[in-house]
């Protein structure tokens, strides 16, 4: 198979793929996490006037940031699949590789420290269902992430 150069416009649809993912998956944990703050509120920090407003806020901004910027995600990696069925070669490029390696490996980190702090936790007598919902939604979010980019690299050794 013939190798592929990156040009300019390879690298930018890439970057934007990663830069949205990355956004999209902050944001809508955000969302998750204002949820559960205000479906189970913290008896020890109340929910006054200026928490919930707090919190409101956010989720709206989540959800505005939600609605622009995953259809740009999902528009991106459609059309880099475009590409890649028209030109397999495309599936090797350095930046697809190095900034889905980067993301595996930040999915995997995150993992990891999602489960220390759960242990540590733990162990520490301090779990709180809302605790255990925020932990279970990182783990969500990251596990999703890590198994989709695994998929797709696997995918691209077969094509290739």
């Amino acid at each position: 198979m013939q190798k592929s150069k990156a040009g300019p416009r390879d690298v930018f649809l890439h970057l934007f793929a990663i830069f949205t993912l990355y956004f999209a998956a902050i944001r809508f944990g955000m969302l998750i996490f204002r949820y559960i703050d205000i479906g189970i509120p913290d008896p020890l920090q109340g929910s006054d006037y200026y928490s919930l407003t707090y919190a409101y806020n956010s989720i709206r901004l989540s959800i505005a940031s939600l609605i622009v910027v995953f259809p740009a995600y999902l528009w991106v990696t459609r059309y880099l699949n475009k590409i890649y069925s028209a030109s397999p070669e495309k599936f090797n490029l350095w930046t697809r590789k190095w900034l889905i390696y980067l993301t595996l490996f930040l999915a995997a980190v995150t993992i990891i420290i999602d489960l220390v702090t759960l242990v540590y936790e733990f162990l520490g007598g301090d779990l709180t269902l809302p605790f255990v919902l925020k932990i279970a939604t990182v783990l969500f979010i990251a596990a999703s992430i890590f198994s989709y980019y695994l998929w797709d690299l696997r995918r691209s050794k077969e094509q290739s």
